[in-house]
């Protein structure tokens, strides 16, 4: 891929200890998370020395967040390095406010509706803040959370952010008081994600503009026997056509098989190509867990939302996308057949639906101005790959 003066070139992590890519236990995060601090550095170093053995030295190592591991591997060969991280720069920012005490956060247990003044953010309370900001010292999460960003403070020349400065401008502007922030996002191809085709797509094909409810809640979110049960009510009592992922894993806790108990309105997949069906004209609503990468993508297709979020970031992303962006409402959690349908008929029907759709298209255009020649992130991927040039040419590489 040609970036900036250089190209860039994406080699897999792979070999040694590590599960291979489809192992179901990835879907487990605690597992994961303890998996690949254990027998990712020894992955890592093993990449890093075969390109060496290649002819092609790494000159920089870009780490992902919560893999602490991979800035200890870099600090130990000697080579410098980046962080990118993947969620908003708002969630990354009330992270780094909390562990350094800049601002004050109320306890641990305390009432929901307090509010947490954080510079460059919206107005949020206790019970709109990811949830790595309350938990118990012993979750691998959080102990990630905190070496990442310990870390930062070594001098750092970037930390890549996975968001646009459209969206998050007066966030991105006060963190940068603290951290070297750059928005390289949204992190996806923005067009029309076309690709092989499938019965997703036939199916959509079948349906009216802007007719379908697009249900996914992502590859970690499990929601209970009880909660899927409302959820398949919910969707039927709308009236309109959807379409609902449902992974292979959680098909038994669904009680009404293929049509998720919508008849031949109904249709349940247990994967799809998540950016091609937001696309798709025929989808109208997106209900989601809200994590960033749903978010964005919902963001760059167009699509208002019925947040529905479970952990992490989700409950803040959601808290973003109903009041800030405007482009959605918020689902009670957990939810009811009754709610659910009230409120997919707030965005698809209610008298905020039109005006919450015109705010879709217009984030629409921002994402894909921001990623494309001369944007904004288009801007922020090129320099930094035009300094890495130049540092591979200072050190030899």
């Amino acid at each position: 891929m040609d970036v900036g003066s250089g190209r860039l070139r994406f080699e897999p992590l792979r070999g040694g200890r590590l599960w291979a890519p489809a192992d179901p236990r990835y879907r487990a995060p605690g597992d994961m998370q303890r998996h690949i601090q254990d027998a990712g550095p020894a992955a890592l170093e093993g990449l890093i020395r075969r390109q060496a053995n290649a002819g092609r030295p790494v000159s920089f190592i870009v780490a992902n967040a919560f893999a602490p591991w991979a800035a200890g591997v870099a600090r130990d060969m000697g080579v410098p390095r980046a962080m990118l991280w993947t969620q908003s720069c708002a969630v990354l920012s009330l992270y780094y406010h909390h562990l350094y005490s800049l601002v004050a956060f109320p306890p641990a247990g305390a009432e929901t509706g307090l509010p947490v003044p954080v510079p460059g953010l919206p107005a949020l309370t206790v019970g709109e803040l990811p949830a790595l900001v309350y938990a118990p010292e012993p979750n691998v999460w959080r102990q990630a959370l905190v070496a990442d960003l310990v870390s930062l403070h070594d001098t750092l020349p970037w930390v890549l952010v996975n968001t646009f400065d459209e969206l998050e401008r007066v966030a991105i502007e006060a963190l940068r008081a603290h951290l070297p922030v750059v928005p390289v996002g949204p992190l996806f191809d923005t067009g029309s994600g076309a690709g092989e085709d499938d019965d997703c797509v036939a199916w959509l094909d079948a349906q009216p503009p802007r007719s379908v409810v697009f249900v996914a809640f992502g590859s970690v979110v499990v929601i209970g026997r009880d909660e899927t049960a409302e959820v398949a009510e919910g969707l039927a009592s709308t009236g309109h056509p959807f379409l609902w992922v449902v992974r292979d894993d959680s098909r038994e806790l669904h009680p009404h098989g293929e049509s998720g108990g919508g008849g031949d309105k109904g249709k349940v997949v247990a994967w799809c190509e998540q950016r091609r069906v937001l696309a798709h004209p025929a989808v109208g609503c997106f209900v989601t867990h809200c994590g960033w990468n749903s978010t964005t993508e919902a963001l760059a297709a167009g699509v208002p939302v019925v947040a529905y979020p479970a952990w992490s970031d989700q409950i803040t992303n959601a808290k973003l996308l109903a009041d800030v962006y405007g482009v959605g409402v918020r689902l009670p959690v957990p939810t009811t057949r009754d709610a659910l349908r009230r409120c997919v008929d707030e965005v698809m029907s209610g008298p905020e639906a039109e005006a919450m759709r015109l705010r879709a298209r217009e984030w629409s255009d921002k994402a894909s101005a921001a990623v494309a020649n001369g944007g904004s992130s288009d801007m922020g991927i090129r320099d930094f790959a035009d300094a890495l040039l130049s540092l591979s040419v200072e050190h030899g590489c």
